[in-house]
């Protein structure tokens, strides 16, 4: 019962008294009515208003009726209130326990102080730990996986309810003794999705012998690309183009005079410019056609006004574009004559052609330069360079991607390499016949593509033929049944990154709460 409320400086100040007749003893549930004494509780609780609020409460301490009973009087406790040795309400408890299991430690208690509740790091830690374990129940399908404690020195093992996409469990090692027992100790797993490690190929046999043991389908399609990779190392000196034997045509004698300037009475017909004011000339004269001031056009064309007027008063846009030929001398008129060489020899870059008569004594900067080799560019233009080989990453890639998802550029290329490479070509199109059979879910016929790789002469094909040799009827439900362990592996990257907000210092015990319960 609220007797009185008060704000007290940044506090809200709450007086109550318990008021229920009877109450339970914790130790044997007799319930009894007689007072022993009163004495007055301290509750923090959810903030209101931004403030603090604290609860004063007044209990009662009854006598246990029950003369055999361990505890000769206890406190009473307010359903939804309190709670045994608590110095906080239930509802700011749960609260807390919440923000600790979702935000640990440092994060969680700058969330609580937002939120006008006094906590630190360690109390946050703490609650972790004392929260009930979760239950464990046996999931019909399970999906194992490790992940990394310490990469590359310590591993786990997640377990993972398919059907739910919920972790169930987690385990300290990876080895496959404690997988196994794990499985005996939870009969009735059916259906297990895993990686291709043998480690739990192995603990699957023994813990839950009777259970269909599916290899994921990223996986395998993974270790394929990782064969076609091997091949087309193998065969890399075939990616690059033949070089055409032809003799290069220069762009224009080596005795080609300076590029001639455009004539004063000669608008410019092409460039980013010219194109930008035929349009914008264009888009000013069909608004005042329409009756609108050069304001109205400025803002709906976001232009500035005295822009405006400038197109509006030409009747075309030629006029707005007629160069201007001043005839002046340039600090790179005596070394124009190595350039116009150099750009006859089919150098066409400005950065290098700069550095070569910069050594020569030029004393200018690079942008003069560059500005004069755009006009040579523009005057003579060169044959495109030669297309850069594609790399051993971008072939593999091609080959085991699907081909509408190829530009135009990209299939082209792909095509020419195949043609050129036999082996590629069969390699690429025993990989559209694995990805045909993937997609449509036909494990059954696995079996015959693999008769078909190993009639071919692919040795980076064969190690991978072999490999799913020996786990061929796990292999053969990934490719058939609809289970995978993508749910496995979204939780794994969800563990990375509990471990980096807890700056990787985590406890397993710890480690193992959090993912459970933020699930």
């Amino acid at each position: 019962m609220i007797e009185k409320a008060a704000v007290d400086g940044e506090l809200v100040i709450v007086r109550a008294r318990a008021s229920a007749e009877r109450a339970a003893c914790p130790a044997c549930g007799t319930t009894s009515g007689r007072v022993h004494s009163r004495y007055g509780r301290r509750l923090a609780d959810t903030a209101v208003a931004g403030r603090p609020v604290v609860i004063e409460l007044q209990v009662r301490r009854f006598r246990c009726r029950d003369r055999a009973c361990r505890q000769t009087t206890f406190a009473e406790q307010v359903d939804g209130l309190t709670f045994r040795h608590g110095r906080r309400s239930t509802g700011l408890q749960t609260v807390l326990q919440q923000v600790a299991a979702m935000l640990a430690g440092r994060a969680g208690a700058r969330l609580a102080n937002t939120l006008a509740v006094r906590t630190s790091r360690s109390t946050l830690l703490r609650l972790i730990r004392r929260l009930p374990e979760p239950e464990v129940h046996t999931p019909r399908v399970l999906g194992v996986d490790e992940f990394a404690l310490r990469k590359g020195h310590n591993y786990g093992t997640i377990l993972v309810d398919i059907d739910t996409r919920r972790p169930i469990d987690l385990l300290p090692d990876r080895a496959t003794a404690t997988v196994a027992a794990w499985l005996a100790d939870h009969p009735g797993v059916e259906v297990i999705c895993r990686d291709r490690s043998t480690a739990y190929a192995e603990a699957g046999r023994l813990g839950a012998p009777d259970a269909i043991h599916v290899a994921d389908r990223w996986h395998i399609w993974k270790n394929l690309t990782e064969a076609v990779e091997k091949t087309v190392i193998q065969d890399r000196a075939l990616l690059r183009e033949p070089e055409n034997t032809a003799p290069v045509r220069a762009a224009q004698p080596l005795d080609s005079p300076e590029p001639v300037p455009p004539s004063p009475d000669e608008p410019r017909q092409s460039g980013r410019l010219s194109d930008r004011v035929r349009e914008q000339h264009a888009a000013v004269h069909a608004l005042l056609d329409e009756g609108l001031g050069l304001w109205p056009i400025a803002r709906q064309l976001g232009l500035a006004r005295n822009t405006v007027r400038r197109l509006a008063n030409t009747a075309t846009a030629d006029e707005l574009l007629v160069g201007r030929w001043t005839g002046r001398t340039s600090i790179l008129d005596p070394y124009k004559p190595y350039l116009h060489q150099r750009w006859a020899e089919g150098c066409t870059i400005a950065r290098r052609l700069f550095e070569e008569v910069r050594k020569r004594g030029y004393p200018g900067g690079e942008s003069v330069v560059k500005r004069y080799v755009q006009r040579l560019r523009e005057t003579f233009p060169h044959d495109d360079p030669p297309r850069k080989a594609p790399s051993v990453r971008d072939v593999t890639s091609w080959i085991t991607r699907h081909p509408d998802r190829l530009h135009d550029d990209q299939a082209q290329q792909l095509k020419q390499i195949l043609a050129r490479c036999p082996a590629l070509d069969r390699t690429a199109e025993h990989v559209r016949a694995f990805a045909e059979l993937m997609n449509d879910r036909r494990g059954h016929d696995l079996g015959q593509w693999i008769e078909r790789v190993q009639a071919d002469d692919l040795p980076a094909l064969h190690g991978f033929v072999n490999g799913l040799g020996q786990d061929l009827d796990a292999a053969v439900a990934g490719l058939s049944l609809r289970y995978s362990s993508g749910a496995v592996e979204g939780h794994n990257n969800k563990i990375k990154m509990i471990k980096r907000q807890m700056f990787g210092r985590a406890n397993f015990d710890l480690l193992r709460k959090r993912v459970l319960l933020a699930a």
